[in-house]
């Protein structure tokens, strides 16, 4: 009888911990993680015409990297439009030294696509090199 409580009970504590530890995962620091995709915005709007819904899975919270021209900056909201497909807000302050025309080379989260905007949204995004 007693060799059962010890297993009920350290069988409740493990669950217990793994759930806890499931929880309360640490939060992630996007701009130190490698990108799992390097994508352009004509790949991903390709992939997003032909199969929205296997795209959507295979980018959703993934950190991706692109390379585009800003079309416009939102000091407002802390984030930038590229080529007025990609709205990008940034996790620190909008960096002071880019303009509207340049290049721009982010890596951030991805969080979806807006159909009605016709617009994907990455948040968390920083400057790379």
């Amino acid at each position: 009888m007693n060799k059962k409580i010890l297993i009920g009970i350290s069988l409740f504590l493990a669950i217990a911990c793994s759930v806890y530890l499931y929880t309360y995962k640490g939060h992630r620091d996007i701009s130190s993680e490698t990108p799992d995709y390097v994508v352009s915005i004509s790949g991903l709007e390709k992939e997003f015409s032909s199969n929205g819904g296997v795209a959507f899975i295979k980018y959703q919270d993934k950190t991706i990297q692109l390379t585009a021209q800003i079309t416009a900056i939102d000091g407002e909201s802390n984030g930038v439009v590229l080529e007025d497909k990609v709205f990008a807000t940034f996790k620190e302050n909008l960096p002071k030294n880019i303009t509207t025309g340049e290049s721009l080379k982010i890596k951030g989260r991805f969080l979806g696509y807006d159909e009605l905007l016709g617009v994907f949204k990455i948040d968390q995004s920083s400057v790379t090199q």
